[in-house]
């Protein structure tokens, strides 16, 4: 008798975008599209669309401990990954909740505001987010703003980006991919400090041309948890999920969804564009 097959599983630790676009909704979609079977803990209800937040109602922290442990007691995961958290009691939950489970791959997408420029992390919630959560992360994956908040500067620039991502490896996570999405012209360059390898790697990139980019941060995170489920490494999964991002703005592209910032289409591999 042949043995049962079995899923790759990424949950997803994040909040809910009731916009669809990003949060739970983007990172379920991008594991669907890699082949992965989803699971997700909810940090947080937004009430948000394509023009921004109208409000957040944080989930109890001891509710999204029983929703971590309530996965990975039975199913399990071969990778995590981990979006909004928002407050400091949640970040320190989450971290002790999952120093007790095996989990090799947590991305981290230290996520502090929302496409709109709304607040997705409170003020006092930033010392956990560095001390408690960024040392359980195989990789994090802060934009320039982010990076810059981090290690306690004004601004990052283009120049300064591998510099940056191996200085924020500083923290306790292994590897860092630095995202240039915030840089001025069509630019788009990440640099990657593959730690594991001691590398540091520039991937070239250019921007496209759509405003329907929400939640291009939580799909590329998504993407690389997904992959590294899967079995690549560091880099190739970086890569790969980094050409993922860049066909689902191409495609989403002419749409229209909203008066806003429009989401990017998660399945431009098998729906008609």
């Amino acid at each position: 008798m042949n043995p049962p097959k079995q899923y790759t599983r990424v949950l997803t630790i994040a909040g809910s975008d009731s916009g669809g676009g990003a949060g739970i909704q983007a990172d379920l979609k991008t594991f669907a599209a890699h082949g992965c079977y989803g699971m997700s803990a909810i940090t947080a209800v937004t009430a948000q669309n394509t023009m921004g937040v109208r409000a957040i109602h944080a989930i109890p922290a001891a509710v999204v401990r029983d929703q971590i442990e309530a996965v990975l007691e039975d199913i399990g995961a071969d990778a995590i990954k981990i979006g909004m958290l928002f407050s400091p009691e949640l970040i320190r939950t989450v971290a002790a909740t999952l120093r007790r489970y095996a989990v090799k791959n947590i991305v981290l997408d230290p996520v502090m505001a929302a496409q709109s420029g709304d607040r997705l992390l409170l003020d006092d919630a930033l010392a956990a987010l560095r001390d408690e959560m960024i040392p359980l992360a195989r990789l994090i994956t802060p934009n320039l703003p982010e990076a810059a908040t981090l290690l306690g500067r004004d601004s990052i620039t283009g120049e300064e980006m591998a510099e940056a991502a191996r200085e924020l490896a500083g923290f306790g996570c292994e590897n860092v991919l630095l995202k240039g999405g915030h840089l001025p012209g069509v630019r788009r360059d990440d640099a990657l400090y593959w730690g594991e390898k001691n590398r540091s790697i520039i991937l070239p990139g250019q921007a496209v041309a759509t405003r329907n980019n929400h939640g291009t941060g939580c799909t590329l995170s998504a993407a690389i948890a997904a992959r590294l489920a899967l079995g690549q490494d560091m880099e190739t999964a970086v890569r790969a999920a980094k050409g993922y991002v860049t066909g689902a703005l191409a495609a989403g592209s002419a749409y229209q969804i909203g008066q806003g910032h429009g989401p990017t289409q998660h399945f431009f591999r098998f729906w008609p564009t």
